[in-house]
């Protein structure tokens, strides 16, 4: 059960980031890490509902490492929309990006 409390504090510290940070890349991480106390939580329900069936299920570390994979993509095309942002805005703060020009 441990993991259970170490993947919600994950959860927490991600909330916390995404609402307390004005930076894209600070926002972007702290997706990331909610992402990953969500994948914890997955795989340490799975292990334990293996364990309490005693079976060996396979099934719940694919969708795991599926789900990795796919956070993977994401990150990749977050940072190269911030570095795309970055790049024409010359700035990665919130503040300044909440400007639109038309």
């Amino acid at each position: 059960m441990i993991e259970i409390a170490f993947a919600s504090a994950l959860v927490a510290i991600g909330v916390y980031g995404v609402l307390v940070r004005r930076d894209l890349i600070g926002i972007l991480a702290a997706v990331e890490v909610m992402m990953a106390g969500a994948l914890l939580v997955l795989v340490s329900f799975g292990s334990v509902t293996a364990r309490a069936a005693q079976l060996a299920s396979p099934r719940v570390e694919a969708i795991g490492l599926l789900i990795l994979v796919i956070a993977a993509a994401e990150a990749s095309v977050g940072l190269a929309l911030v570095v795309l942002v970055a790049r024409r805005r010359n700035t990665t703060s919130l503040d300044d990006l909440t400007e639109v020009k038309g």
